[in-house]
């Protein structure tokens, strides 16, 4: 009892002593300014002052700019000002030119009663006017089919020459008529395709004229007369297989050498009435937009022999011919240039 009563005497003391020391200790520590006393004969360092933070001061709110800014395009290389382009001011609404000129049309005439054996490309002749013409008032179609008994509307420029071989049918009414039976003159030829001179003549021999490129067979010219147009390329893609020949409307149209007809119609495109020969050594010769026929199918002829006269449909603003000469490559029919198998 003695010994607890000791024990808890001692714990009082120590806690009032760790009161009296807690109540004693500074807050911070407290040094002094004045300069320590020398040791050793050197003074002791100063300390510094106490450190201040400097005081934040806000920096002043920005604001936008009140005058007018003016803006504008840059100078040129050259220095010299340069206006500003002009306001863009939308083009006027597109109206297509006017025409030039009214289309050519062609007026409808009398109509012509179509009889047996008769074709397209006779009632052509027969009646001056183009086969296209006809085809078009007509609408026959692009072979210019046609029957008996049809009536074929006529242009009112058509004139009638007479009966033709493929056109036989009796006059129609109000069609013109040349007067005392004289066929006017066919128009000049086109500008800027000038005729070009015949070319010589020169005396046949043995019923033969000249010799082909290759092989025995010799070819002789078929009508004489201006070369209208010549053998190659026309334009657009288009090519002329032979040559075309000017001469009077009805001239004899002969073979170019012996051989035995192999086609006459006038069912070939753009060829009207057309006959075809067959010769040896492979030869063909074509003779296109003829007047009329004078030989049939499977008839042999000789070099010379008429085999029909010279046309109005070729086209060319005249009477005309459209003749070609080929050789049998294989299969094949090649068109030869006619001036280089003909004599010159």
């Amino acid at each position: 009892m003695r010994l607890s009563n000791g024990i808890r005497a001692a714990a009082i003391a120590l806690a009032g002593l760790a009161a009296t020391a807690c109540a004693s200790y500074p807050e911070a520590p407290r040094y002094s300014t004045r300069p320590m006393p020398a040791y050793g004969g050197v003074a002791a360092p100063v300390s510094p002052p106490a450190y201040t933070p400097p005081v934040y001061e806000a920096p002043p709110p920005m604001t936008a700019p009140v005058a007018r800014i003016e803006g504008g395009a840059l100078p040129p290389p050259g220095g010299a000002y340069a206006p500003p382009p002009p306001a863009y001011t939308p083009a006027p609404a597109y109206a297509p030119p006017a025409a030039s000129s009214a289309p050519m049309t062609v007026t409808a005439g009398a109509a012509y009663v179509i009889q047996p054996g008769d074709t397209i490309s006779g009632v052509g002749r027969r009646f001056q006017t183009p086969v296209q013409n006809l085809i078009d008032l007509n609408g026959l179609g692009p072979r210019g089919a046609i029957t008996v008994g049809q009536s074929v509307i006529l242009p009112d420029s058509a004139v009638d020459t007479g009966p033709d071989p493929y056109a036989t049918g009796p006059a129609p009414v109000g069609v013109m008529v040349p007067e005392n039976g004289v066929i006017p003159p066919p128009p000049p030829p086109p500008s800027g395709n000038p005729a070009l001179p015949p070319p010589p003549r020169e005396p046949a021999v043995s019923g033969s004229v000249g010799t082909a490129a290759a092989g025995s067979t010799a070819l002789q010219w078929p009508v004489r007369g201006d070369i209208l147009r010549r053998f190659g390329p026309v334009g657009l893609g288009e090519r002329n297989n032979g040559i075309n020949i000017g001469a009077p409307a009805g001239a004899a149209v002969n073979a170019a050498a012996p051989g035995r007809v192999a086609y006459v119609g006038d069912d070939l495109v753009g060829q009207g009435l057309t006959v075809l020969i067959v010769h040896r050594d492979g030869w063909r010769t074509v003779y296109g937009h003829l007047g009329s026929a004078t030989v049939d199918d499977g008839a042999d002829v000789r070099a010379g022999q008429q085999i029909g006269t010279v046309g109005l449909t070729a086209g060319d603003g005249r009477p005309s011919i459209h003749f070609e000469t080929r050789r049998m490559q294989g299969d094949e029919p090649v068109a030869i240039d006619p001036l280089t198998v003909l004599p010159r």
